[in-house]
């Protein structure tokens, strides 16, 4: 499966903000944009909705609670039952320090492996980039472009908000 981009380049983050809107204003649909690091607002501006990832790192967590809870008290109360230093089977606050550690084992891991889900990062030999200058010292604004997309008029709209150039570059999806 082949897909096309037209990509804006930018040479500056405040040019690139204020054609984020411009594009947008005008209709058209930014795929992504690519930067050496991270601007602020830039996920509003794109309209980019809030992450749902505290949501399942709470998940995570309780899952962890309460994996560390059942073990130890069934661990301590019911499989091997031992007095010591005089505390009950199943004594709560002794049970704090591990429902901690697990807690953040659980939490850790199920975030690392959700995020990679959502974001498509799974182990291949080669990753798709459409420009390497993004990683670099440029500013990249990708739209997909379909059938009835006119380059031209696209073209001369990113030119017009500040980008320096524009190009056109297909991927084809591994």
């Amino acid at each position: 499966m082949t897909k096309r981009f037209a990509l804006g380049i930018f040479d500056d983050e405040d040019v690139l903000m204020h054609a984020i809107e411009n594009v947008r204003a005008a209709g058209v649909k930014i795929h992504e944009v690519f930067t050496p690091f991270p601007i602020h607002g830039i996920d509003d501006a794109l309209g980019i909705q809030r992450s749902r990832l505290p949501i399942a790192a709470f998940f995570y967590g309780m899952c962890g609670l309460a994996f560390a809870l059942w073990l130890q008290i069934y661990m301590l109360g019911f499989d091997w039952p031992m007095i010591i230093g005089g505390k009950p089977h199943i004594a709560l606050p002794a049970f704090i320090p591990v429902s901690f550690e697990l807690t953040v084992f659980f939490t850790c891991h199920g975030m690392v492996i959700t995020f990679y889900t959502i974001s498509k990062l799974y182990p291949r030999w080669r990753t798709p980039v459409l420009d390497v200058r993004s990683t670099d010292d440029k500013f990249v604004m990708a739209i997909e472009l379909n059938d009835k997309t006119d380059l031209n008029n696209l073209s001369k709209l990113l030119r017009e908000n500040g980008a320096s150039e524009v190009n056109e570059k297909e991927m084809t999806k591994n």
